[in-house]
């Protein structure tokens, strides 16, 4: 899992509460067991509307989200955050955060960072005032910068490393590495007539770029979502 120590992109104000998961990825696309491929499902139903905050080129390459209180309830589905990632948010900004979902950030490299309601509605208020401004995220500060404003925000320590370290649960698993083959030796040589256990494979590190589409072409004008288009 890559790194996640400072972010400067594309803030994008959503101006909603109590977004669930089904509102993030309809049940219809979780069928894919990959974390990649979810990009054009990321809030499918309110990107039919072409007023829809997502679908204006301002905000096209967005990175950090700043939403309303109670963002990711519903079903706990991991899905939620992979779309979310593979369109390419890193943060999450919002007053409070589903406990499930809230755990499924740390594991797949997305920062929830929680502000109060107040700070929300400035950020909101900065980015409407110039769609397509940078916000810089500090996790080694927890702060957010965006224009002239720096403001705090809440992490639980033990998501603040995972994410600064770039650890997922595999490679937690893998810092005791040394002890589990020293184990799994004992137990071979103890118990031979058990089943062998696997070895652990370390496979080259394949990082998840987002799925967005690709630059546009220089002359040719923004065609909106992937999924509106013939």
């Amino acid at each position: 899992m890559e790194k996640l120590t400072t972010l400067t992109g594309v803030g994008v104000p959503l101006r909603r509460s109590n977004v669930d998961t089904d509102q993030i990825i309809p049940a219809v696309f979780l069928k894919r067991v990959t974390k990649t491929g979810f990009d054009d499902a990321l809030f499918y139903a309110w990107r039919r509307n072409p007023d829809f905050v997502l679908n204006k080129p301002e905000y096209a390459k967005g990175q950090i989200l700043v939403a309303g209180p109670d963002f990711g309830i519903g079903s706990s589905r991991e899905h939620a955050v992979w779309a979310l990632h593979d369109y390419g948010f890193r943060v999450v900004i919002a007053p409070r955060f589903a406990d499930i979902f809230y755990g499924n950030t740390a594991k797949n490299g997305v920062l929830a960072a929680i502000m109060p309601q107040e700070s929300v509605e400035l950020l909101w208020k900065l980015l409407e005032e110039e769609p397509g401004r940078t916000m810089t995220v500090s996790l080694e500060d927890r702060t957010v910068t965006c224009g002239d404003v720096t403001l705090p925000f809440e992490v639980n320590d033990y998501v603040r490393w995972r994410l600064m370290n770039g650890y997922d649960d595999i490679d937690l698993t893998l810092q005791h590495e040394d002890d589990i083959a020293a184990y799994e030796k004992m137990r071979a040589e103890k118990f031979p007539f058990k089943p062998k256990t696997i070895p652990a494979k370390h496979l080259p590190e394949e990082p998840i770029a987002s799925a967005r589409e690709p630059e546009a072409v220089p002359g040719e004008e923004w065609a909106g979502p992937i999924a509106d288009r013939d």
